[in-house]
C-alpha cells in the first residue's frame, strides 16, 4: 500500500469510528419494559417434572412500539433456580401499550427437592425472595432483556382461637 493512500486511511477509520459513536449517543434513551406474573396455568409434564403456563403482561413505557420474536425466562426462588421455560412466541408491543405473553416452565424433581429442603426452617411470615429474569427476543440490537424481584410471604398459620362475639 503506497505511504499516501496509508496516511489518508488512518484518519478516515478514525472519522468513521468517531461518526458511529456519536450516532449511538444520539439515540434517545428506552424506559425498561415493565413485567407482571399475572396467571398460572398447569400443563402436562413429563415423568417427575411439572409443568406450567406462565402468563407475564408486558408494559411498554416507551413511544416505540417492541417487536419481539421469541422469549426466554427464568425463575429462583430463596436464590436457587426453580423452573425456566422458552417460546418462540412472536409478537409486538405497541407504544405506551402492553401485551400478555404465555410462557411454558418446566420445574424438575430436583429443583422441587431443592426448594423443599431450603423451606423447610421457614418461619410463618417470614419472606421468600424470588428472582425473574428474561428476555424478549429481538433480533441484534432489539433484544429487551427484564427482571423481577421480590418476597413471597410464607402464610401465616390461622390462629386457633375463636373470633370473639
Amino acid at each position: 500500500m503506497p505511504a499516501t493512500l496509508r496516511a489518508l486511511t488512518r484518519p478516515l477509520l478514525f472519522g468513521l469510528l468517531a461518526l458511529v459513536l456519536a450516532a449511538c449517543s444520539a439515540l434517545p434513551p428506552r424506559d425498561p419494559l415493565r413485567i407482571e406474573l399475572v396467571g398460572l396455568e398447569p400443563l402436562p409434564g413429563q415423568g417427575l417434572e411439572v409443568r406450567f403456563a406462565v402468563k407475564l403482561r408486558v408494559q411498554n413505557p416507551n413511544d416505540s412500539a417492541v417487536e419481539f420474536d421469541g422469549v426466554a425466562l427464568e425463575l429462583e426462588v430463596n436464590d436457587q433456580p426453580l423452573a425456566s421455560g422458552v417460546s418462540d412466541q412472536s409478537g409486538r408491543v405497541p407504544r405506551f401499550g402492553e401485551t400478555l405473553i404465555s410462557v411454558p416452565v418446566s420445574i424438575s424433581a430436583f429443583s422441587a427437592m431443592r426448594q423443599a429442603w431450603g423451606v423447610a426452617g421457614y418461619q410463618a411470615g417470614q419472606g421468600l425472595p424470588y428472582v425473574l429474569r428474561g428476555k424478549l427476543a429481538g433480533g441484534l440490537f432489539g433484544t429487551r432483556y427484564f427482571s423481577d424481584a421480590g418476597t413471597l410471604d410464607w402464610p401465616q398459620p390461622p390462629s386457633g382461637q375463636a373470633p370473639q362475639r
